[in-house]
């Protein structure tokens, strides 16, 4: 029977079930994980070299990526490790996991250096008005309380209409990452530059872009990210909650997000964030994979990222976060409107499905637990 009313692959009982489960009580107390050099080396000791995939990746093509967000609530994922890729929608799964790390793992290099961009943004930023107003190069209003926003509304509305700042932030961002200890050549700090020209040209109305093709016109704008809901209709992103963006700032400041370049299905990097792990007795609660498993089945290499996850340590909790697009067909939990369509799925389920023969397509993936 098709489960249309769920939100995602669990049922209403196993929500019940898995609630009454305690979670793994690794402490979250945000205590410097490492010294700047030690930060450093950790990226450069789990990443693998870099890769090439067809889009800038600036933004998130998925309109419904907040979607999952009352799930993740419901099933009370909090602490031990988050994993994701792709850049800044991870912050919104972070904000609520609450993880003691988090690794942001992607194959091409650039994402790496736009992590160090924004964990730059973040370490100098008081609050979200404030990163906002350097993301995009505008003019911050006084600095009094009262003079400020503090709805997420309001505040695109001013980062919207507010000018342009007549002092560039760039070196200061630059300066920022320079204190990370990492060794970057000339060109990752072009790269650095070059991304955020790019946010500051074209301001909120930004959206996602595969090289040498048009943005398609159902891809949302940064400000639709922004201002995205999850399904019980609030909004949901890091940036709609001050409190939110203040986690993620100290989880900045401690160096508890570890940008990493590597492959899903590559011999190193998440093979090594397994180490990490393990030697920290810390559990993985969620991993963001967005549709990258698509790309990984095509191309032959989804045992290869099976064979990677088997070595994560994992709970009977830990879930994939995904993306499905409708290009094929409608998934039972797409929204109207929306062209992905964002599931969570058990990670024991994802791998007991792959090895008894369940899983061996892609649409097999997105629809385990739903008749076709």
């Amino acid at each position: 029977m098709p489960r249309k009313n769920l939100p995602v692959l669990y049922t209403t009982l196993t929500y019940v079930i898995l609630a009454l489960v305690s979670c793994q009580d690794e402490s979250t107390s945000l205590t410097p994980a490492a010294t700047q050099p030690e930060f450093a080396d950790l990226v450069v000791r789990l990443s693998e070299p870099g890769g090439y995939f067809d889009t800038d990746n600036l933004i998130s093509n998925e309109a419904s990526y907040l979607h999952v967000s009352d799930a993740l609530d419901s099933l009370g994922l909090v602490g031990g490790a988050y994993l994701g890729v792709g850049p800044d929608q991870n912050f919104s799964y972070i904000a609520r996991t609450k993880p003691s790390y988090a690794f942001l793992v992607d194959i091409r290099r650039d994402n790496m250096l736009q992590h160090l961009f924004f964990k730059a943004l973040f370490t100098l930023s008081e609050d979200r008005l404030a990163f906002l107003c350097r993301l995009f190069g505008k003019s911050e209003p006084p600095a009094s309380e009262s003079e400020r926003p503090s709805g997420i509304r309001e505040i695109v509305a001013y980062v919207d209409s507010a000018p342009r700042s007549e002092n560039s932030v760039m070196d200061e961002v630059l300066d920022r990452v320079d204190t990370f200890g990492l060794q970057l050549a000339a060109r990752d700090r072009e790269t650095i530059a070059r991304i955020h020209h790019i946010f500051v040209d074209r301001g909120m109305d930004l959206q996602f872009n595969s090289h040498n093709r048009n943005p398609l016109p159902d891809y949302p704008t940064y400000r639709d990210l922004t201002l995205e809901r999850s399904h019980s209709g609030a909004f949901a992103s890091y940036l709609a909650d001050e409190t939110a963006y203040q986690f993620l700032k100290s989880m900045h400041v401690t160096n508890r997000i570890i940008p990493v370049v590597g492959d899903l299905a590559g011999p190193k990097a998440l093979r090594s964030i397994a180490r990490f792990l393990n030697e920290r007795q810390l559990k993985v609660s969620a991993f963001y994979t967005s549709n990258v498993e698509f790309y990984l089945m095509s191309q032959g290499q989804f045992a290869n990222f099976i064979e990677n996850v088997y070595g994560l340590p994992t709970h009977e909790k830990s879930v994939i976060i995904r993306s499905y697009f409708n290009r094929w067909a409608t998934h039972p939990e797409s929204v109207p409107g929306y062209s992905s369509t964002q599931l969570l799925q058990p990670i024991d389920d994802m791998t007991r499905g792959f090895e008894t023969g369940v899983i061996k397509t892609y649409l097999d993936l997105v629809y385990a637990g739903y008749d076709r």
